[in-house]
């Protein structure tokens, strides 16, 4: 697999107290199976759709005690140049680029909303090994408070251009490469309690969006919203029973036209 142009989310992981519990409920909601957890790196758990690696789970390090959430990684040439860059136009490197061994090189971020990402320069571990099928990544948006400071970031760290949903009901913006669209933001609204900080949410790719729901809400997760039809599939978002939100999308159930976009950089 070629390595991805600069920018691409490439990888995602998240930390949980209980990795067991965590492996129940994805294993059960996304049919994702699981390799030996790698005591050398943490017991770093990867994650397999249909034996493709798709995501990673990790229990925290001693003495950390931060909330279950999901990180995505976008793709770096140089992630050293990459953090210069974040810091530069007003974010945070919460960790500096470290090498894991021969995989690759990570860094973790915030972008000045309050987002947190992160960076990974690819070695042998170039990222997923499957995306838009059953169980793998699918799409991901930035939730913010401050659209316009996102924004700047975003189109200034990564090579992106930019377009606009055109639509007084919402304000939802588009970063591409090339041709290729791989991020979303959205401005978040009333709708969110002021307590949620701005996040990126990650969507998962499911056969049956109210099949993958109903699985979710037995095992303990909660339903935020939807399911809801839309021209890219039909969606909901999730929290899972220790609090990580995320969404799952049926990609092959579209309804309505797509909407009419701008560019804007």
């Amino acid at each position: 697999m070629p390595v991805q142009p600069e920018g691409t989310p490439c990888w995602a992981d998240a930390m949980f107290g209980d990795v067991e519990g965590a492996k129940s409920f994805y294993g059960d909601v996304l049919g994702w199976t699981f390799g030996e957890a790698s005591s050398e790196y943490g017991n770093y758990t990867q994650a397999y759709a249909d034996g493709k690696a798709v995501a990673a789970v990790v229990p925290p390090m001693p003495g950390q005690d931060a909330p279950s959430q999901w990180c995505l990684y976008f793709a770096s040439d140089d992630a050293a140049a990459t953090a210069a860059r974040i810091r530069d136009n007003g974010g945070e490197v919460l960790m500096e680029p470290m090498q894991v061994g021969e995989f690759g090189t990570m860094c973790i971020a915030r972008e000045p909303s309050g987002a947190v990402f992160g960076l990974w320069q690819g070695g042998i571990h170039e990222g997923f090994e499957a995306t838009a099928v059953p169980g793998a990544y699918g799409w991901a948006e930035v939730f913010t408070r401050e659209p316009e400071r996102t924004d700047a970031f975003f189109s200034a760290v990564f090579p992106y251009s930019a377009q606009q949903v055109v639509d007084d009901a919402v304000d939802f913006r588009m970063f591409n490469l090339g041709d290729n669209t791989v991020l979303g933001r959205m401005r978040m609204g009333d709708e969110f309690p002021p307590e949620i900080p701005s996040y990126v949410n990650l969507y998962f790719v499911v056969p049956d969006c109210d099949d993958a729901v109903a699985k979710a809400t037995k095992l303990g997760g909660t339903l935020r919203f939807g399911p809801m039809d839309s021209p890219y599939g039909r969606f909901a978002a999730l929290s899972d029973p220790q609090g990580a939100s995320f969404s799952v999308i049926d990609i092959t159930r579209t309804e309505g036209e797509v909407p009419q976009t701008e560019n804007v950089s």
